[in-house]
């Protein structure tokens, strides 16, 4: 009973550290295990953002110009979103959230940002998108969702 109290205070935390930086007609998650069993229910897959919000120039670009845009907006019904976040400032992230980002971030193998990972509700690879460039080209990164 006291690790559900303890779960549900960390999750309300983490989404008021993000809710400020992020489209709020977005439903971020930011929990993998919570998202996973949300996938599950819902039979929809999770689309996992590896970024670094407060630094990562090509994340806060692809953020404003894929994530933020109202064709993503409505396409976004169709997945649970999950934040994958490495911040610079320790502020905007737990502990316990940077840990877990850690594990995500070694278990697919991420190795630049922004990456984008489609998964199903185990946890199983779909398909994944690596990094953002100045020419700003959503097409590639909607070609991605779309064919999920």
């Amino acid at each position: 009973m006291m690790k559900n109290v303890l779960m549900i205070a960390l999750l309300f935390i983490s989404t008021l550290f993000y809710a400020q930086e992020h489209d709020t007609r977005l439903d971020w998650q930011t929990d993998f295990e919570l998202a996973k069993i949300t996938s599950k229910k819902s039979n929809k897959p999770i689309l996992m953002l590896f970024t670094g919000s407060d630094w990562c120039s090509p994340c806060k670009m692809l953020k404003k110009d894929f994530f933020y845009s109202d064709a993503f907006i409505e396409k976004s019904k169709k997945f649970v979103l999950l934040l994958v976040d490495f911040p610079r400032n320790k502020e905007l992230i737990t502990p316990t959230q940077e840990a877990a980002n850690k594990v995500l971030n070694s278990k697919y193998g991420v190795r630049s940002l922004p990456t984008i990972i489609a998964v199903n509700y185990k946890g199983e690879v779909l398909d994944k998108i690596k990094s953002y460039n100045s020419g700003r080209d959503t097409r590639y990164h909607f070609e991605f969702i779309d064919k999920l």
